[in-house]
């Protein structure tokens, strides 16, 4: 096949590259990527057509990357990501016509100060999972630069004053990089094509103001951090789809982001959030698609919100609500509303008349007298008379007085709704009205009995509370846990539990469940690793589904919890079933060598003839 250009050896179980590549001399993409390569020399080198070297998750160690094959002309896009690099490729810098770069999660702890000398036409650059400290100057030449991933690195004395000059950059992510305040440039207001930024897991206390003079960006990402407070400037990101601000200090949101109009996406998970704390205009936000407040002090929420018709996605989990507008019942594209962990809460009664048909309407002068038959010109001329708006009057209108006297009040009102409503729960549950019965709908399997299962045996109390992995073994019908040393090595006749925790974007527990089964395992471990991944699902109550892996044919997703090193050992336990087939001994030969450390070996059951002529019988040694 000498004509092929394009070769992908993925997951082949390589560890060299085969000498047959010296005759694609017209090879231009090469991907050997998930494989035990320890090394790249060879024959890429004398591939003049090659433009792309895919080789991540490996073996790779920087005596494994050859220094020629960066004298190809051609070579535009190198992935040495999830490898053992421990500096960048010596030669690097050669490679003139460089376009996409990625050294991700390696263990590089410094860039040279050469390396970007010559790579000025880079368009995508990550070196996230690293231990880089700090950054040349010479990135600001750059220009041409789209994507730069910074991701997991300490860089805490990094004052990043390159970013102003990649004018070209679209999307820039510095989660868990230690920003705060002072290591932030002053002003980016000349990235004009900047619209993707991830600040998440800093010490930020505010947002930066550089930040404000983004006028394009559409993501935006501030999630745990520290930030308790939001400027009135935040009205700047007019183009603004999606704010994370997730696990901050927040006990309110200014009224400004009521301007958002373009937001589709709102998340508010784990913080200081009351009644007071949500603007009564958010309704503004006509394009708003998913609003998340999970795990805040909500005791309602404004009626406005239900005015976001386009709402398909609205959390509300552990919250102190006591119910929720009416008006809900009008968000007819809402696909998830959840409001679990909210014990005092009672669902208004969904609406039997016509209410839906005036709901939304816009009762403005302008409106009126369009519909009344208006001239344009009579139209635009009442909405031009108003007077003009004195924008700190509005303001002062708009804000709530917060003295003592209201907030008694206030929460006086609260508890009675509290008590009222729950006072009519009880007594509606106790006649069965069975009107109460309606306003409640029940899934099919929520009115069957369920028996009460104790699966605190197989599983302890903390499992499945903090993120990480864990894993169970199948041993005499029961998962057994093995110890964090083992995980990702696998016998081939057992079977095995692995449970993934980790955060959502809302900051909630969710979980991954998987039971591997092994290429040598019996019926009834087969069984009970099936069964056991379903009682954990319950004790947790993940909405997952549990997920069969097997042997040689693991899911990339699987792969993934282990970061792709998984091993088979041969062998495993007994099977839990009682035999009755007559014991057979196995005759196994050990060499016992040492003085002060006595060691035991396992080898080969051969006799062989020492050179002092003595035969090593098995079951002996000399």
């Amino acid at each position: 096949m000498t004509s092929l250009r394009w070769l992908k050896l993925n997951r082949t179980g390589l560890c060299y590259l085969p000498e047959e590549l010296s005759s694609l001399q017209k090879l231009e993409h090469l991907s050997v990527s998930h494989n035990s390569i320890t090394t790249l020399h060879g024959e890429l080198s004398g591939l003049p057509c090659l433009r792309a070297i895919v080789a991540r998750a490996n073996c790779l160690k920087n005596s494994g990357v050859p220094d020629d094959i960066f004298q190809l002309d051609d070579l535009s896009v190198l992935d040495l990501s999830y490898n053992q690099l421990t500096e960048c490729p010596r030669e690097l810098e050669n490679a003139k016509n460089m376009l996409v770069l990625n050294l991700k999660h390696n263990s590089i702890d410094n860039i040279p100060n050469q390396l970007f000398i010559n790579l000025t036409d880079l368009l995508y650059l990550d070196l996230s999972d690293n231990k880089l400290e700090s950054l040349p100057p010479q990135m600001r030449r750059l220009v041409h630069l789209q994507t730069l991933i910074l991701n997991n690195n300490p860089l805490l004395h990094a004052q990043l004053r390159q970013l102003p000059a990649m004018v070209a950059l679209q999307t820039l992510h510095l989660r868990n990089t230690q920003r705060t305040q002072s290591n932030l440039p002053t002003s980016l207001e000349g990235l004009s094509n900047l619209s993707d930024v991830d600040l998440s897991c800093n010490d930020l206390t505010r947002v930066p103001e550089c930040l404000y003079t983004l006028s394009n960006i559409r993501r935006l990402n501030l999630s745990s951090n520290q930030i308790g407070e939001l400027s009135l400037c935040i009205d700047q990101w007019c183009q603004l789809e999606t704010l994370n601000l997730s696990r901050n200090q927040l006990t309110s949101l200014p009224s400004a982001i009521c301007k958002l109009t373009k937001l589709k996406k709102l998340y508010l998970n784990s913080n200081k959030l009351d009644f007071d704390g949500i603007p009564s205009g958010i309704g503004k936000l006509v394009s708003l698609e998913e609003f998340m407040a999970a795990n805040n002090n909500l005791e309602l929420i404004p009626e406005s919100l239900c005015r976001c018709v386009k709402l398909r996605k609205l959390v509300l989990n552990k919250n102190r609500l006591v119910t929720l507008p009416e008006a809900v019942h009008f968000l007819t594209d809402i696909e998830i509303l959840d409001v679990r962990e909210n014990p005092n809460l009672v669902m208004p009664p969904k609406p039997v008349d016509r209410t839906s048909e005036w709901y939304n309407i816009d009762f403005s002068l302008q409106n009126q007298l369009r519909l009344a038959g208006a001239s344009p010109a009579t139209v635009a001329a009442a909405g031009a008379g108003s007077s003009p708006k004195d924008p700190m009057a509005r303001k002062m209108r708009l804000r709530r007085r917060k003295d003592s006297s209201q907030d008694d009040q206030a929460k006086q009102v609260l508890k009675g709704m509290s008590d009222v409503a729950q006072e009519k729960n009880k007594k509606m549950e106790e006649n069965g009205d069975p009107k109460y019965t309606d306003l409640k709908t029940r899934r099919w399997d929520q009115s069957l009995e369920k028996p009460q299962l104790n699966y605190s045996e197989f599983f302890t109390e903390d499992v499945g509370q903090l993120p990480g992995v864990t894993v169970w073994q199948i041993e005499n019908f029961v998962p057994t846990m093995v110890d964090e040393t083992f995980h990702g090595k696998f016998y081939e006749a057992d079977c095995y539990i692995v449970l993934k925790t980790f955060l959502d974007d809302n900051g909630s527990l969710n979980w991954e469940i998987y039971y591997w089964i092994g290429q040598e395992a019996t019926l009834d471990k087969k069984a009970c690793s099936a069964i056991h991944a379903v009682n954990l699902r319950n004790y947790l109550g993940a909405e997952c589904r549990s997920i069969r892996e097997e042997m040689g044919d693991e899911s990339d997703e699987f792969s993934q919890v282990f970061d792709h090193e998984i091993s088979y050992i041969e062998g495993g336990t007994a099977s839990g079933f009682y035999t009755v087939e007559d014991t057979h001994y196995i005759t196994r030969l050990y060499r016992v060598y040492g003085k002060k450390n006595i060691k035991l070996e396992p080898v080969p059951l051969k006799a062989l003839i020492h050179k002092s002529g003595t035969v090593c019988a098995p079951g002996r040694s000399l």
